[in-house]
């Protein structure tokens, strides 16, 4: 078992490589599995696609999801290449697959120019002591929209 793990890993590793080597965003890849099969396959794509949000788990989550014709992935498994940023790891739990298998840490991304110790210190601190304030307002109009929300008979629960 080890060694299908090991054989999905290199290939998140070789989507890394492939993603960088032509320029289309940092040295990230990831695969989602289902049943031994890939159903889902991204690299890093940020630069290249001009979109913040386009990790590569976060590529290969959308992949998967429109493949499988799911919003989520219970019965998967995510291989990346490298520790989940805070972004990709909120994609991933929202995602809910079974596991997660991952090569580089995120020492080792910080090492290599991708810190993101600064997104978890910021997760604790007030909103308006964040390095990006914010501000709340208008909460009563958006309470009234998740109340109507709670009484949606045809609503999709995720």
């Amino acid at each position: 078992m080890e060694h299908e793990h090991d054989a999905f890993l290199a290939q998140a590793i070789q989507l890394a490589q492939e993603g960088m080597s032509s320029n289309e965003g940092g040295p990230f890849g990831a695969i989602v599995v289902k049943d031994g099969q890939v159903v889902g396959r991204g690299n890093n794509r940020v630069t290249s696609s001009k979109d913040p949000t386009a990790h590569a788990e976060v590529v290969a989550i959308r992949d998967a999801c429109a493949r499988l014709n799911s919003f989520q992935l219970t019965d998967c498994v995510l291989y990346t290449s490298c520790e989940p940023c805070p972004m990709c790891l909120g994609a991933i739990y929202w995602a809910r697959p079974k596991a997660v298998y991952f090569a580089c840490t995120k020492d080792d991304a910080a090492a290599a120019g991708f810190d993101d110790s600064f997104i978890y210190q910021e997760l604790d601190k007030t909103h308006t002591e964040r390095k990006i304030p914010m501000f709340q307002g208008q909460r009563e109009a958006a309470l009234r929209v998740f109340t109507a929300w709670q009484s949606k008979i045809d609503r999709i629960d995720y």
